[in-house]
């Protein structure tokens, strides 16, 4: 299954499951709902972290902070569960590329 991870708009943040996708209204601290967000979508759906196959982050435009929340929570998955992200498999050394406008 793949994880989808938006937080490029600083209004909110949004995690795709498969075909669903969760969104949660931005505040304070937004940052640090990411993963129990991504825990919470899992939960419904009633998968764990060992579902998911790939991850796939919005890269920008958006928000320079929620952006680097966003790669960094991926980029971090992706070699925990050895899963590639954005079609590239952070656990066998390769990185994605960012590609900035």
């Amino acid at each position: 299954m793949k994880l989808y991870i938006n937080t490029s708009d600083r209004e909110k943040i949004i995690v795709g499951l498969g075909d669903k996708k969760y969104k949660e209204k931005a505040k304070d601290g937004s940052s640090q709902r990411l993963l129990p967000l991504i825990t919470e979508a899992l939960k419904a759906q009633k998968k764990d972290f060992k579902d998911i196959t790939e991850i796939e982050v919005e890269t920008g435009p958006g928000s320079f902070t929620g952006l680097r929340v966003g790669v960094s929570v991926a980029n971090a998955l992706g070699w925990a569960l050895k899963v590639p992200v954005n079609g590239k498999d952070i656990s066998k050394g390769k990185i994605p590329d960012i590609k900035y406008s």
